[in-house]
């Protein structure tokens, strides 16, 4: 494992900026599901390996890293696929009924139906928990993972540090109200039922037999999960090619213009990588 600080690289291999804006190139599409909500995406075709982006708990397709990153894989004639999950965005469904085992059938859904060929994952937040589900799943699709902010178990572990009492008054009121300056009202509802269903998904007690790339980048200001959570995944994922990247003013949603050209910077990395393996 590598600690990285700051930008690894100082020039871009393709001629224009990487972070142009937040413009919707690719037209909005959905994916139609038996007995399931239809997932709203957008993919952009091109060469492999794909990339498919898997946002936040709270965070649909439109966010600034997934546009940036679209931008990015147009600029090399990369796929890219970005989505909104069951009841968020354009998407289908009611959001209060997600639970992660959910939330991991609407990403494998889109990289069955959707992805062509190996896919690089990349997963911000809980999409870097879901990430990981989605690896385990599905080995054989899975060229490499980047994690930004990867929230793994962060729904339990976080609730498991309450204290008795407040843990008794989120089951009798059916939800947990997660204080964030993110949030809207200034904090996030998380019903009850999802705590629980999500302890079948804990991956950090037992080595992960994951054996591709894995690229983890994580601030160290991040108020909501903290950094110590990449380093696990990272002591507990089987690869040996695993880099902790970590930005010492990084925050959560590592949307900063540096930020972001950390992110494309070490995708570009990854597929250089991959071609030369290949």
């Amino acid at each position: 494992m590598a600690a990285v600080w700051g930008l690894r690289r100082s020039s871009l291999r393709f001629g224009r900026p990487v972070l142009s804006g937040c413009r919707h190139k690719a037209s909005t599409q959905y994916l139609s599901r038996p007995d399931l909500p239809k997932l709203a995406y957008r993919k952009l075709k091109g060469k492999s390996p794909g990339v498919l982006y898997l946002p936040g708990y709270f965070s649909d397709m439109h966010g600034q890293k997934a546009v940036a990153l679209e931008d990015f894989c147009k600029s090399l004639g990369h796929s890219f696929v970005r989505f909104d999950y069951s009841g968020c965005g354009s998407s289908e469904g009611d959001f209060k009924e997600q639970t992660v085992g959910r939330l991991k059938k609407d990403a494998l859904s889109v990289l069955d139906n959707v992805c062509e060929g190996p896919q690089i994952l990349v997963g911000s937040s809980m999409g870097g928990w879901l990430m990981l589900l989605a690896a385990l799943a599905r080995p054989e699709r899975i060229a490499a993972l980047v994690g930004v902010a990867s929230a793994t178990d962060c729904i339990v572990s976080t609730f498991n540090q309450l204290t008795v009492e407040v843990k008794k008054e989120i089951e009798e009121n059916g939800e947990w109200k997660i204080p964030s300056k993110y949030a809207k009202d200034g904090f996030y509802k998380v019903p009850y039922g999802t705590i629980k269903e999500a302890e079948n998904h804990c991956l950090l007690a037992s080595p992960i037999p994951i054996t591709c790339p894995v690229r983890l980048i994580h601030g160290m200001k991040d108020e909501d999960i903290s950094w110590y959570i990449s380093m696990q995944v990272a002591d507990r994922v089987l690869s040996t090619d695993v880099d902790v990247i970590l930005r010492k003013q990084g925050e959560h949603r590592m949307n900063e213009k540096d930020d972001m050209k950390l992110l494309v910077y070490t995708i570009d990395d990854l597929i250089d990588k991959l071609k030369t393996a290949g």
